[in-house]
């Protein structure tokens, strides 16, 4: 979900700082063993065994909903979570709505999930008059450095007919990342032709987790690359970078 390019140099830092990546690798066991753990996995150069002092399972989380008894409700689910329409509302049972990890919509964010609390309870209140509203919604992965996303990728955005230009630089020479010793660190920013709209923004380096919630709120209120350009940001700071990025 995340721009390749950038990717890539994430991969060359981490691997710099020592850690040994190993892709497409499948876990078939883990077994402990004088107090350390070996892991046995299925990868490229066929089966292979890992000598570690700590395994940690960092996939991600499913919904504790297997043991609600669904079926019973007549509330249909995914994978994800229940089925929900744009209401967040269960498609087969009118009387049960879902948000966050328990519903299958949006992203599987914080941000995301408290959007979606949000609209539920509108309409619990209320009756359906609310969606969600998922634009400039950020995601970021909290690695050395961050790596931060908002809005489309350049893959997408094509795949939409969009016409757009795509700013894009290495920022390891720029003072920011120089006085933190970031030898990593760049961008890529899709801007609309003509509308001058943000389309996405993809950061690598220092504190790209919190200057994307500027481009978050470029992308969700549709500001224009001139109007944030006008704004005199503080100096010497992160977001002083972003003129520079547009």
């Amino acid at each position: 979900g995340f721009d390749p390019g950038l990717v890539n140099e994430l991969v060359k830092e981490t691997t710099e700082i020592g850690v040994d990546i190993r892709n497409n690798a499948v876990v078939k066991a883990i077994e402990k063993a004088s107090g350390r753990f070996i892991v046995q996995a299925f990868t490229s150069e066929g089966e292979q065994a890992f000598d570690a002092d700590m395994v940690v399972h960092s996939a991600g989380r499913v919904p504790d909903i297997d043991d609600l008894d669904l079926d019973k409700g007549g509330i249909k689910r995914e994978t994800r979570g229940v089925t929900v329409n744009e209401y967040l509302q269960s498609v087969s049972n009118p009387a049960v709505y879902a948000a966050g990890d328990a519903a299958a919509s949006g992203l599987p964010l914080t941000p995301s999930a408290a959007l979606e609390g949000d609209i539920v309870s509108r309409n619990l209140r209320e009756g359906n008059k609310h969606t969600p509203d998922y634009r400039g919604v950020a995601t970021v992965v909290y690695s050395v450095p961050p790596l931060a996303a908002v809005g489309l990728g350049e893959q997408a955005a094509r795949e939409k007919g969009l016409e757009f230009d795509v700013k894009r630089g290495d920022t390891s020479g720029w003072y920011n990342s120089r006085r933190v010793g970031a030898r990593h660190s760049g961008y890529k920013v899709l801007v609309e032709k003509g509308s001058e709209r943000i389309l996405g923004a993809h950061l690598l380096g220092p504190n790209a987790d919190d200057v994307i919630n500027l481009f978050a709120t470029a992308v969700r209120f549709g500001l224009k690359t001139s109007e944030i350009k006008d704004i005199p940001y503080a100096y010497p700071t992160y977001t002083y970078d972003i003129g520079y990025m547009i």
